[in-house]
Parts: C-alpha cells; sequence; structure tokens
C-alpha cells in the first residue's frame, strides 16, 4: 500500500479516519463488540501471533463476543 494510502486511513494521521473510528466504536459498543474484534487473524499473521500471546481469559471473552454478534448476526 502506498504511504499516501497508509496515512489516509491511519486514524492517528487523518482526522476524518479518525472519526470514523469512533463511529464505528460506538456503533459495535451498542452489540456489546470492540472495534479490535473486526481484526481477523487469519488475514493478518501479525494479528494471529498478537491473539496467542494474549491470556486465554480475553481471548475466550472475543471469542464469545464474535460467536454472539457473528457477522451474519441479526440484531
Amino acid at each position: 500500500m502506498s504511504s499516501f494510502l497508509q496515512a489516509f486511513v491511519d486514524p492517528k494521521k487523518n482526522f476524518l479516519a479518525a472519526m470514523h473510528m469512533k463511529a464505528l466504536t460506538n456503533r459495535l459498543r451498542k452489540y456489546g463488540l470492540r472495534y479490535d474484534d473486526l481484526y481477523d487473524p487469519y488475514y493478518d499473521l501479525d494479528i494471529k501471533e498478537a491473539l496467542n500471546r494474549l491470556p486465554t481469559e480475553i481471548v475466550d471473552a472475543r471469542h464469545q463476543r464474535l460467536k454472539r454478534h457473528g457477522p451474519f448476526h441479526e440484531a
């Protein structure tokens, strides 16, 4: 990805990206989810490694949230 595009989608560098992240976080919170739950460990190996290093209680809670409010769950 080009450095311009990376800076464009990075919430730390772009005000609009930060606003989008905040709005999305608030919408996810209504369903009991977190913004970090959107990261896919099969897509990014760094995410997979980070999940492997977390305590099992945190990973289990993440799995329960995803199971409860999966991508095809109708609210």
